[in-house]
């Protein structure tokens, strides 16, 4: 397995840690009024620049303006772009840097905007630079290939354009004890240090067949919370994730099975419900789902025979 590659670090340090933010509350309980101090989790822009194309005819563009928790914003670009089929490899990647590292510079050939954001770019703006022999197709991300929630793309046109993009899969041996199974909730929410300040962040955690936790990352979204854990396994040269199970500390949507799939994840379990096209993946794709995962229960949705440890029928 190779090391990280060295060019992937930033031009310029990345910002302080600004995850949570310190506020004054007035707490009430019954007819009692108190003025506390109270911890929220933050929520800004982050805007994800491409940078592509031969030497001496590079094109930058805004490909994507998600809110998102500060932190880990290589990661979730790099995730972003894995998951969504643009990047196969960590190679096509030569660097990312926040915005800021090229602002001030002569605008380069081809380059649409500086960014869509009005402010802090050197916070809020990362810039993903391409291998100058990564061919993009930028019809694929303006149309949203793979489709989202509110695309308005049937089910089934989704399942099809998942088909013609997703890694080779190979058989599905990860197997899990229930037993194991039902105490990963719970070792996901001890690690979650944004949850356990703020209670209002959504958490992702990858872990193996043992129930060891991996990696575990937090925002504010769910969707970039796996890009964050996809996008660091990803840059570590780590996928696919064969041999892991992702867990989610809310609901699994068609689009967290896709990016599951596009990291070559084997099982993902969520705490809350799994939507009708999530299952379909699941079962196309052959990737264990178990949904509502509390406590000592859990729903099998694809994958029984992979569960150990549960009583006979």
């Amino acid at each position: 397995m190779k090391s990280p590659s060295p060019n992937l670090v930033s031009e310029i340090p990345p910002p302080a840690n600004r995850a949570s933010l310190e506020v004054t509350i007035e707490k009430v309980t019954g007819h009692s009024f108190r003025r506390l101090q109270d911890t929220l989790a933050v929520e800004e822009p982050l805007e994800i620049q491409l940078a592509h194309g031969a030497i001496g005819a590079r094109s930058v563009k805004s490909i994507s303006v998600t809110m998102r928790t500060p932190g880990d914003d290589f990661n979730l670009a790099a995730g972003f772009l894995m998951t969504e089929g643009v990047v196969r490899d960590s190679n096509d990647i030569e660097q990312i840097v926040y915005a800021a590292s090229s602002i001030g510079e002569a605008p380069r050939k081809n380059e649409e905007t500086r960014s869509a954001l009005p402010y802090q770019p050197g916070k809020n703006v990362v810039r993903v630079e391409l291998a100058p022999d990564v061919v993009v197709s930028l019809a694929n991300l303006e149309r949203n290939f793979y489709t989202t929630s509110s695309c308005g793309i049937c089910g089934k046109a989704s399942l099809l354009a998942l088909q013609t993009v997703c890694p080779p899969r190979r058989k599905n041996t990860l197997q899990i004890e229930a037993d194991i199974l039902t105490t990963l909730p719970d070792r996901m929410r001890e690690a979650q240090s944004i949850f356990n300040q703020t209670g209002g962040i959504h958490g992702a955690g990858l872990f193996n067949a043992e129930g060891e936790l991996l990696a575990v990352k937090e925002d504010v979204g769910r969707h970039n919370a796996v890009d964050k854990l996809l996008g660091a396994e990803f840059l570590a040269d780590r996928t696919p994730l064969r041999h892991a199970l992702l867990l989610l500390s809310g609901r699994a949507s068609f689009e967290l099975l896709q990016k599951a799939l596009m990291g070559g994840v084997s099982m993902v379990a969520c705490v809350g419900a799994p939507s009708s096209l999530a299952v379909q993946v699941a079962i196309d794709f052959d990737i264990i789902l178990v949904g509502f995962l509390r406590d000592n229960h859990f729903n099998i949705y694809h994958g029984a025979k992979h569960i150990l440890g549960r009583p006979a029928n």
